[in-house]
């Protein structure tokens, strides 16, 4: 069962992704707080950092925006670091050019932006100058994965690019062309409304938080979505009957009396996701370190003693943890490097099929992870894309008192 269940209030619409009843995903919309990724700006070169291959962009938000070289390079020449000219004979300080936000600012630094532009179909994402078609990891049919292809490449005009996303799986190519069709124009509009734009400004906002999860993440693998605002539902059906008129039956609007985040539990189960200690069904438990640097997650066998040996106790304990810290890293949003101190297990097999489980729970994950392995010290290394920041920081800051080593909670659940 999987279910979305979205509560509008007047200081902010949150968003739960629930998977038989547990809460894997959680979002969170604030008037005062603007998304800001996938928006496109005008914006105008500050400084050129030649010794650190990127340069400062002032796109009209407070803090200056970072461009990496790798992200001002076309496409096809960002991977071949023999070919790659400084970056002061590409950009100078006072250089206007077009950058899209692919990474929030987090704490004290700046959004991070790139000239690879990318906007979001229903279908598929349409790249404006990349060159080249993909395909969704998860559509695993090699004849289907053949099909699109083939599509795509038709779709494309010289020097497009496309992706197309895992809901594409068994459209028909008269769907992949509207949705292209539409993102061309859209960026069309963009180009020519940057020829009259001066530097620094927005040209581009990506739609509100319920539209594009309904985009999104709304398709025949969810079997609810359930809203307690009247203007959202309205909203949710006429997006779908453009988009899958056939999911609009699946939307209900929740008129109960009792909250609807307290119906799904969301709010309980989001209070207790963010706490430090997380226990496991079996009686084992997960303790959770987020540094600037890094995240620690350390495995404990706590109140579970198994039923044959330690090697099996400690191995089951450690299997059970996968899944949690799966959920928890989609949920919290944690980014970045990942240390993870599972338990010590003296067998090989073991700790390969460790890996192998991690692998397949983080394949649900919008979010692009990446397994290292294990560290000499038997430490198992990740990474998780860092987009935005981590749910920890929606509703605690650092405690002013014992010099930041607590947090205190600053806003209330909703």
């Amino acid at each position: 069962m999987k279910q979305i269940v979205v509560h509008s209030h007047k200081e902010e619409t949150t968003v739960a992704l629930l998977e038989d009843g547990k809460l894997t995903e959680f979002y969170v919309e604030r008037p005062s707080v603007r998304k800001l990724v996938g928006n496109i700006y005008k914006g105008r070169v500050g400084n050129v950092l030649p010794g650190m291959g990127a340069a400062f962009v002032d796109i009209g938000i407070g803090k200056n925006a970072f461009l990496y070289i790798d992200d001002l390079l076309p496409a096809h020449l960002e991977q071949q670091p023999e070919v790659k000219p400084p970056i002061e004979t590409l950009v100078k300080p006072g250089d206007e050019l077009l950058v899209q936000i692919v990474r929030e600012p987090l704490g004290g630094k700046g959004a991070r932006v790139t000239t690879h532009y990318a906007l979001t179909g229903r279908w598929l994402v349409y790249m404006p100058q990349a060159g080249y078609v993909a395909l969704s990891k998860k559509i695993e049919s090699e004849e289907e994965r053949r099909r699109l292809k083939s599509v795509g490449e038709r779709l494309c005009r010289p020097g497009e690019g496309v992706i197309l996303r895992t809901v594409a799986e068994g459209e028909s190519e008269q769907s992949l062309e509207i949705d292209m069709s539409v993102l061309r124009d859209q960026w069309q509009r963009i180009v020519q409304s940057a020829e009259r734009a001066k530097a620094p400004r927005e040209l581009f906002h990506d739609v509100e938080l319920v539209p594009r999860l309904i985009r999104d993440i709304f398709s025949e693998q969810t079997d609810e979505f359930i809203v307690d605002n009247k203007e959202q539902l309205l909203q949710a059906h006429r997006i779908l009957e453009s988009i899958a008129p056939g999911l609009r039956e699946r939307v209900h609007h929740h008129t109960g009396k009792e909250p609807i985040n307290e119906v799904f539990q969301v709010r309980k189960q989001l209070e207790q996701a963010l706490q430090p200690k997380q226990w496991l069904s079996s009686g084992g438990y997960l303790v959770v370190d987020q540094t600037e640097a890094l995240t620690v997650i350390d495995v404990n066998t706590g109140k579970f003693t198994g039923t044959t040996n330690l090697e099996e106790t400690v191995f089951a304990t450690n299997i059970e943890a996968v899944s949690e810290i799966a959920r928890l890293l989609r949920l919290r949003d944690i980014g970045g490097i990942i240390i993870i101190d599972f338990i010590d297990m003296e067998f090989e097999e073991h700790k390969r099929r460790i890996i192998q489980a991690l692998e397949e729970a983080v394949r649900r994950d919008r979010t692009k992870s990446h397994i290292i392995g294990w560290t000499k010290l038997g430490l198992l290394e990740m990474t998780r894309k860092k987009v935005r920041e981590n749910k920890d920081t929606l509703y605690f800051e650092p405690c002013k008192a014992c010099g930041g080593r607590g947090k205190i909670q600053t806003r209330t659940f909703m």
